[in-house]
């Protein structure tokens, strides 16, 4: 599952057909499309060798990692990916996250894709079960949100990101990751909204194509099919009927939600939303994964809904307490990877981010947080001590000087 935001910012030199070439050669295009669709595979050359690769087809062709390959790159590599165990994808590997054919990726999710109308539940006796299912594991909806992130690239930085982050690169490359994603037989790409970035001269085109998007809400043989929003929250206001949600960047679409709901998301997701008040010094944004449906025609309800923190770049992190290193390795022009926790019970056990410029292997770094639970301490402490090579920061102390790079 590639970085595609990081990708398209970085070199990369490949061999095909015996030619070395780099990424960002006017020939590379034309290049790939004389081996897209044969047995010809290009090979990355960040290492001795080469890294067999593959050749996609988006908008334009696109080199990809063959499956369980992207730990085989060098750190700084912009195909390298890290194992997912340092991360909460290794729970969901194999089960919720398959990958049966290169380029192709099946999500089994925990929420609904369609809500039935007005069909009743049948009485009677229930019939004996033919057989026993083993039980799989599913994502959540904070899990799919982690998931795009990846493999979008925004957990990933590196120096030629910086200045490159806006609400149209999120949008972009969002969407671009949802490509060849199927959940529950459907193209996530159909179901996914991420609003363009707003602008006063081309706002009523914008909401033309956000209802074109979002007419696949309408209600179908009694099936009301639902899609995922993505965006930054901005604020909600109670209105007679319930509350309506505001997502930046589309001032003229909120999303309504009832007042029990959203009391509910007010008190799971209560951390992440005093964040925003939180006196770190850092800017913090506040994403939202909304599931929404068709209440009527054109009015968007929301299902259920995950919130997420970034740093100011998108960077997604667990709480203020990571914001600190994450700024410091921005502004020291480092490369790294940020681990996202996905459906894990905590991210204490994960590295807070892994260093991609220190060597010929990512270098992990944990931070210790006096607010952390004893528990938490304790998983991060073991990591920190099973790691090979690691780095410690206790927050309240001054921050330790991070390992030079290679």
């Amino acid at each position: 599952m590639d970085g595609l935001a990081a990708t398209a910012m970085d070199t990369q030199r490949f061999s095909i057909q015996g030619q070395v070439i780099d990424a960002t050669a006017a020939s590379f295009q034309e290049l790939l499309a004389r081996v897209y669709d044969t047995p010809e595979r290009p090979r990355c050359l960040c290492v001795p060798g080469g890294i067999e690769m593959y050749v996609a087809r988006h908008r334009q062709f696109v080199v990809k990692r063959m499956p369980d390959t992207g730990s085989d790159h060098l750190p700084s590599c912009p195909s390298f990916e890290p194992e997912a165990q340092q991360s909460g994808l290794g729970e969901l590997v194999g089960e919720a996250v398959l990958e049966l054919v290169p380029g192709q990726i099946q999500l089994r999710v925990d929420f609904p894709w369609t809500r039935t109308v007005g069909r009743s539940v049948p009485r009677g006796e229930a019939n004996e079960p033919s057989e026993v299912e083993a039980p799989r594991r599913r994502m959540s909806l904070r899990a799919l949100m982690h998931f795009l992130f990846e493999r979008a690239g925004f957990n990933r930085w590196s120096p030629a990101m910086e200045g490159k982050r806006s609400q149209g690169v999120l949008h972009k490359y969002l969407l671009a990751a949802a490509e060849d994603v199927l959940v529950k037989g459907v193209p996530l790409s159909e179901r996914l909204y991420v609003p363009e970035a707003f602008n006063e001269a081309t706002k009523a085109d914008a909401a033309r194509r956000r209802r074109g998007k979002l007419a696949v809400l309408r209600p179908h043989e009694g099936h009301s099919p639902l899609a995922v929003v993505i965006g930054e929250f901005k604020a909600s206001e109670a209105t007679a009927l319930g509350r309506r949600v505001w997502i930046k960047h589309m001032p003229d679409a909120p999303l309504l939600v009832t007042n029990k709901t959203w009391e509910r998301i007010e008190r799971v997701f209560a951390p992440l939303l005093e964040a925003r008040d939180a006196d770190s010094g850092h800017r913090v944004r506040l994403v939202m994964a909304a599931l929404i449906r068709a209440r009527r025609e054109h009015t968007y309800e929301i299902d259920a809904a995950s919130l997420m923190l970034t740093s100011e770049h998108w960077i997604p992190v667990e709480g203020v307490h990571e914001l600190p290193l994450v700024q410091a390795l921005v502004a020291q022009h480092r490369r790294f990877v940020k681990p996202l926790r996905y459906d894990a019970n905590s991210a204490a056990a994960f590295p807070n981010a892994l260093l991609l410029d220190a060597g010929h292997a990512p270098v992990p770094l944990y931070l210790i947080s006096v607010f952390m639970l004893p528990k938490d301490r304790m998983l991060k402490d073991q990591a920190a001590q099973d790691a090979p090579a690691r780095w410690m920061w206790h927050i309240e102390e001054p921050m330790p000087v991070l390992p030079l790079t290679s």
